[in-house]
């Protein structure tokens, strides 16, 4: 698995471009199109994931389904990932797990070193720490791609929970 990131938007948004097996698939498409369609120029796109909808990442959504003539969907064929509902920074928020590939693309659910918002419209703090307690379930080595910042792992990140609740 190839992974790219394309930072977008004024909020500095992670856009990650994946390719495997000559297929590529765009998760949270959040702003500048034109710079996410320059990063995908030569690939195969065939489908585009989305970790919950705040403007941030869903902003160039419409222009990216439009040019690649993809839909929205949890399911595209040719990639194995099972998809994890985390609600708490939103009551959509959803985790794309890549079992093979020992990946995470976790939105705004978990950041390097924090965790996502829960003050925000259909946040909820209760829900939050429900999400982590269930995420706490998957192995340590898993590499988590967030919506904003650095990548981290969920091993790290597990042993700051305690500071999150």
């Amino acid at each position: 698995m190839k992974i790219d990131r394309v930072i977008v938007g004024s909020l500095e948004e992670n856009c990650y471009i994946v390719t495997k097996n000559n297929k590529t698939i765009i998760i949270d498409p959040g702003d500048e199109a034109e710079k996410i369609i320059a990063a995908c120029q030569n690939k195969n796109v065939v489908g585009v994931l989305i970790t919950h909808h705040h403007f941030d990442h869903i902003g160039a959504l419409k222009e990216i389904e439009n040019y690649f003539k993809i839909k929205e969907s949890k399911v595209i064929e040719g990639f194995n990932y099972q998809v994890i509902e985390v609600p708490g920074h939103s009551s959509d928020s959803v985790v794309y797990y890549f079992k093979d590939d020992k990946v995470m693309f976790v939105g705004d659910f978990i950041f390097l070193n924090s965790i996502g918002r829960t003050d925000l419209p259909s946040g909820s703090a209760k829900e939050m720490i429900k999400s982590l307690e269930l995420i706490k379930n998957y192995p340590d080595d898993i590499v988590l791609y967030p919506g904003h910042g650095d990548f981290t792992t969920l091993g790290y990140e597990k042993s700051n929970f305690k500071y999150y609740y």
